[in-house]
């Protein structure tokens, strides 16, 4: 499945969804103040800007997320526009 695909699945998904829908070695994120829901694969915990929006989420929710998953404190379309500059490389 390619990036764009794989970047339409998650926009589509809903944020409800059951843990089972994300696939081996991929992991679901929520994005930006609509908490939308993006299921990205696990090669991306390497990349620095990657681990950079990790440390962001650490400082500003902690990882105490009792509601929903690993939320990243950053507009979506910026993060659509990260996760598309991995598959360059």
């Amino acid at each position: 499945m390619g990036i764009r695909q794989l970047l339409r699945k998650s926009l589509s998904a809903s944020s409800s969804a059951a843990a089972t829908d994300v696939p081996k070695g991929h992991l679901a994120v929520y994005v930006g103040r609509s908490q939308r829901r993006f299921v990205v694969p696990t090669k991306y915990l390497n990349r620095p800007a990657f681990q950079n929006l990790l440390r962001q989420a650490e400082e500003e929710f902690g990882f105490d997320y009792p509601m929903t998953g690993l939320t990243f404190p950053c507009d979506e379309d910026e993060f659509v526009e990260l996760i598309s500059s991995f598959s360059c490389y």
